[in-house]
């Protein structure tokens, strides 16, 4: 399904969030500046947006910078982004999948996973196996979309996502299921407290969660 919308999924992101998703990033990225960071993995890359804001938000600069999915159409379009910035030094992608983690325990000093784990078969292996290959003291920053509480945002969210988004799917990625799909797996996701809750299951301490835009997304982080 990501492979068939992977040729308009950056336009999408855009388009149907008005440019807020960026916005969304920078504030998660921007937890890790006073890490400072040397080697970092981002799960789920897609495109490899989260991996090159990465680059370019932090200071001193990583030495690496690795992505990992299992989309190889969405690894195709991050690549060739990576190669037009002139990065391929820094910044390596690979197929990889989130439930087992093609690296030794504790290689990264921070992780970051934007609208993935949702998007995880088996959440808590997904995060034990993010937590494993994490480095003591470590961080991760999670960045999902979650469902506003008030009651009129709460209602245009669900005629947004559930009939404006998947139109703009069929229009323009010719693909209405994956944004079908969209909608399905937020509804699904176990957000706020729950999600939480579950990092803390897994290993993960100091677990925080921040709502943003009045409750469409949220970003979540935990160390270890």
């Amino acid at each position: 399904m990501f492979d068939q919308i992977a040729f308009r999924y950056d336009f999408l992101n855009r388009f149907l969030s008005a440019g807020i998703d960026v916005r969304w990033r920078k504030k998660a990225i921007a937890l890790l500046k006073p890490l400072k960071p040397n080697k970092v993995l981002d799960v789920a890359t897609g495109t490899a947006d989260v991996a090159l804001l990465t680059y370019q938000m932090l200071e001193p600069k990583p030495e690496s910078i690795i992505g990992i999915d299992i989309s190889e159409g969405m690894l195709s379009h991050g690549r060739q982004k990576i190669k037009d910035r002139g990065l391929g030094h820094v910044i390596e992608l690979q197929s990889g999948d989130s439930e087992a983690i093609n690296f030794p325990d504790a290689t990264f000093d921070a992780i970051t996973v934007a609208f993935g784990v949702r998007n995880f078969a088996n959440l808590e292996k997904g995060l034990s196996e993010i937590r494993r290959v994490l480095r003591q003291g470590g961080k991760v920053v999670i960045l999902e979309f979650s469902k506003p509480k008030t009651l009129g945002m709460a209602s245009l969210y669900k005629l947004y996502t559930r009939i404006i988004a998947p139109q703009a799917g069929k229009m323009i990625a010719r693909n209405q299921e994956a944004y079908k799909y969209l909608n399905d797996s937020i509804q699904a996701f176990p957000e706020g407290e729950h999600f939480v809750g579950i990092m803390k299951k897994v290993g993960f301490n100091t677990c925080t969660s921040k709502i943003l835009s009045l409750g469409i997304c949220t970003i979540y982080s935990g160390e270890k």
